[in-house]
């Protein structure tokens, strides 16, 4: 069960599904309209394995900055298309290492923010701020992320499960680089795209998102790996995000579904 259309925030369209919210349905939580369930259900019916390719996706995340604040020394992370608050987020993996670590969440769907100021309440090292990731100056020069951020020294940004969304129109690759080129050395890009597969399950997806929410872009591995262009990619470089530092190896090969996920983290030198 969902929330209400009468409690809907301003700038929020109940009748327009949001990728925060329909996350939000597909990981079985309660912060969605009738609208996000609706695509949610469609996108099950298409590809059954969604919830579990979600699910693959926030694992990634975690192991990413697990890695970022450990052993690349990240103290900094702008999370942009951050999504609903779910578990184990991105500031609660990063300040279990060190809670000084300072998390800007950047989402379009106001929820998120609204949901995070809750979240966060207690927590003066980490904010969350409506906009769209492709405004690039009005996610970097926000008020808040400028008192939060320090500029002079190395952050992490992440855009894991967001540049699929972006069509070829929107130049992903222009975009994420005018986010590093201000960026401090030291700072490090984690990024990643759906996979161009001739897989029907890929198909399917890759139809049921644009059908559904105009949005879902997949990508070749060359051109996702362009987003890396002139940094210095992490081992094991752009590969599936099952194979990216796993806790545990698995011999059995990956499944379909994994194979749609592609991604890495790079440094600027």
């Amino acid at each position: 069960m969902g929330i209400s259309p009468e409690w809907a925030p301003p700038g929020v369209d109940p009748d327009q599904p949001s990728v925060a919210r329909v996350h939000d349905a597909l990981l079985g939580g309660t912060e969605n309209f009738a609208a996000d369930r609706a695509v949610a259900r469609r996108l099950k019916d298409a590809v059954p394995e969604i919830v579990d390719l979600v699910w693959c996706n926030r694992a990634f995340i975690g192991r990413v900055v697990d890695y970022l604040v450990r052993e690349a020394g990240i103290r900094q992370i702008i999370d942009l298309g951050a999504g609903l608050p779910t578990i184990e987020n991105t500031h609660e993996v990063a300040q279990f290492a060190d809670p000084a670590i300072r998390v800007v969440y950047v989402d379009l769907d106001p929820m998120v923010e609204l949901h995070a100021k809750q979240l966060l309440q207690a927590n003066e090292h980490a904010l969350a701020i409506t906009a769209d990731a492709r405004d690039v100056d009005a996610v970097l020069g926000h008020p808040g992320v400028a008192q939060l951020i320090d500029f002079s020294r190395p952050v992490a940004v992440m855009m894991i499960g967001l540049l699929h969304l972006f069509p070829d129109s929107d130049d992903p690759h222009s975009l994420v680089a005018q986010y590093m080129q201000p960026l401090a050395h030291g700072s490090h890009l984690a990024a990643s795209n759906m996979m161009v597969s001739q897989n029907p399950q890929a198909k399917a997806l890759e139809a049921m998102l644009l059908a559904t929410m105009g949005l879902g872009f997949f990508r070749t591995r060359e051109s996702i790996t362009r987003y890396f262009a002139g940094m210095e990619l992490v081992e094991p470089g752009v590969v599936h995000f099952p194979e990216w530092r796993p806790e545990e190896r698995h011999s059995e090969g990956l499944a379909t579904w994994e194979q749609l996920l592609l991604g890495g983290v790079a440094r600027k030198p």
